[in-house]
């Protein structure tokens, strides 16, 4: 018997960050606060699963408002134009144990690309309201310029003040849907 089962993130046990070098001697990291998706597999089987997620670009927050702003504006992330960043899945695959490769397109200002992150499933558990979750954490990173978010200033020794490289790191709780 084949069914599928229906998962939506717990955006209150659930986290995605960011870090990315600046100087070329220290990283600074942030958090995006607001986002949803959700999950479908067949069988309660995750290999099956189809993830798609939506970020609320206008919640990106490193700690400095400023900072925050700018990043926000048309100089880099465009939130006005383009206030969500989407991924959608096409593939997760089991490598070993608890390991899997997650593949799919991320969508930042309209531009869209492959990426393949780590996930390491974490289990399943009911919590306390008798809940089924799942969880799982993940890893990986992207290109800034891949998306047009380009940064030329560059420091009196000509290297760039911030780094081309974001580093993704992200653990989600799912919440199954109840029929």
């Amino acid at each position: 018997m084949n069914f599928t089962t229906h998962w939506i993130i717990d955006p209150d046990h659930s986290n995605i960050d960011f870090k990315i070098r600046h100087l070329l001697i220290s990283h600074i990291s942030g958090t995006f606060k607001i986002f949803n998706g959700k999950m479908t597999t067949k069988n309660d089987d995750f290999e099956t699963a189809q993830i798609s997620l939506s970020i609320d670009v206008y919640s990106f927050d490193t700690n400095n408002i400023e900072r925050d702003e700018h990043i926000k504006s048309n100089a880099f992330l465009d939130a006005d134009q383009f206030p969500e960043i989407h991924f959608t899945s096409s593939e997760l695959k089991k490598i070993e144990g608890d390991h899997y490769k997650l593949s799919g397109n991320i969508t930042v200002k309209s531009v869209t690309r492959e990426i393949v992150l780590d996930a390491v499933f974490g289990g399943q558990a009911k919590d306390g309201f008798g809940k089924m979750k799942a969880g799982f954490e993940i890893s990986g990173k992207l290109n800034r310029s891949d998306f047009g978010i380009v940064a030329e200033d560059v420091t009196e020794t000509g290297h760039l003040i911030i780094g081309e490289e974001i580093k993704i790191h992200a653990n989600i709780e799912f919440d199954k849907e109840e029929d």
